[in-house]
């Protein structure tokens, strides 16, 4: 694809006309992204301007959204629509190491159950690859099975769907549809092993208690799985508690699912049953054009037949700003310290960096190690701007099989998953 082309396709805009701060256009700045154009909407010097993307939008003229409140999430979250409910975290409150509940982003595909109880919650575990049917309340799967508590990263596929262009459907997800808590809970390969799986097993598919909009309460809202491998791996697990308390109840109470490393939609909320499958479990939001991408590059914009689409599993490479929040003040002279997390699905990440110079160069970040599989990793290191103006700080991982983030938006799908480009922060040198 033409590097043109491809610089269009990552662009950001919509039939709107919506206007920034300095009354300019998104569309009309995109259309003329030079150094001039690009000082003129920041209202500044932008040093290393001409070395900016063309058609790329500068971070800095990001507007603010409509706020909702969620009880017991922060104010500041930011909420994409009520029924069901989804709302996502601004980066710069997602610094800690292990996420609260305050600032966990959610994603629901439908109602949450009304006042489940723990007291009488139980798990059936049935399929046509299972040696036995067993229902297991939960007071039983804290007995009989030991439990195991990880740092596990959940991201949802559509994060960063913003960005596509044409627009995606679905939830208009940025960058803050991703956590990092700390999940305990019973081991799904131990329990599977206890209900005894045939030579045939393949996959596994989930349902929950969650209630559809309609209120039709024999329609199942969402029922994904993961391969049999996955669901043996010693992070998945059937988890009852979150940093050390009860699941909330937006999070799934009182059992979920968890799957790290793979779309948050394999980690069902409220959970009742699993089905051991001889074949790709084929529940709602499993087939179709749902969770999946298609298999070789296609044009923006393209109609892909559902026969070309495949199941996405393992997430890419990733990284997120925590800090300084974007719109930053800093002083000429100031060193100002950048950090945040990354992850790589499945993989680990080997490499961090960060640039100030819109991609033309990069300096290496300290990255430390993930507390456990599948954790998020956080990184770190320190600034100095060279003259007063404006600067974005562009941040890049690199998995362990050298897999590097995209500068921009990744190839183009008509779901809008898997926007890995690196994340940015606006940053006003005085």
């Amino acid at each position: 694809m033409e590097q043109g082309a491809n610089r269009e396709m990552m662009q950001n805009t919509s039939d709107a006309e919506e206007k920034d701060f300095a009354g300019v256009s998104r569309r009309t700045f995109i259309r003329s992204s030079s150094a001039t154009a690009i000082a003129a909407a920041i209202g500044m010097h932008v040093p290393f301007g001409e070395l900016f993307p063309e058609g790329l939008q500068p971070v800095g003229l990001a507007n603010a959204e409509e706020m909702m409140i969620i009880e017991g999430k922060i104010p500041e979250m930011i909420v994409l629509n009520t029924r069901p409910l989804n709302a996502e975290t601004p980066p710069h409150f997602l610094d800690d190491d292990i996420t609260p509940f305050p600032k966990m982003f959610v994603r629901n595909n439908g109602l949450p159950p009304v006042n489940p109880d723990a007291a009488t919650w139980s798990l059936t575990i049935d399929g046509e690859s299972a040696r036995r049917s067993m229902t297991f309340p939960l007071a039983d799967l804290k007995k009989m099975f030991k439990a195991y508590t990880y740092h596990i990263q959940i991201e949802c596929g559509g994060n960063g769907r913003a960005e596509f262009n044409p627009p995606a459907r679905g939830n208009q997800w940025r960058v803050g549809a991703v956590s990092c808590a700390e999940w305990t809970g019973a081991r799904l390969r131990d329990v599977l092993e206890h209900v005894g799986l045939k030579e045939d097993a393949v996959y596994i598919g989930y349902y929950g208690a969650d209630i559809d909009v309609s209120g039709d309460p024999d329609k199942v809202v969402i029922s994904r799985g993961v391969p049999i491998a996955k669901a043996m791996e010693e992070e998945s697990l059937l988890a009852w508690a979150m940093n050390g308390k009860e699941i909330p109840l937006l999070h799934g109470h009182p059992l979920r699912l968890i799957t790290g490393g793979w779309p948050g939609s394999t980690c069902g909320k409220w959970l009742k049953r699993i089905a051991i499958r001889n074949k790709v479990h084929d529940g709602p939001k499993m087939t179709g054009m749902s969770y999946r991408v298609p298999g070789h590059p296609v044009a923006p914009g393209a109609k892909v037949p559902e026969e070309d689409m495949v199941i996405i599993e393992s997430m890419p490479v990733k990284s997120l700003i925590t800090s300084p929040k974007s719109g930053t003040v800093a002083t000429l002279g100031q060193e100002v310290e950048v950090r945040g997390h990354a992850w790589a699905g499945d993989r680990a990440v080997k490499a961090m960096e960060i640039s100030i110079d819109f991609g033309s160069t990069w300096q290496p970040c300290a990255l430390m190690k993930p507390r456990n599989r599948l954790g998020w990793q956080n990184w770190s290191s320190k600034v100095k701007f060279p003259q007063t103006g404006y600067y974005e700080i562009w941040a890049r991982a690199t998995d362990d099989s050298g897999v590097m983030q995209p500068m921009v938006v990744p190839g183009w799908n008509p779901r809008g998953y898997l926007n890995n480009a690196c994340h940015r922060v606006a940053v006003k040198v005085v």
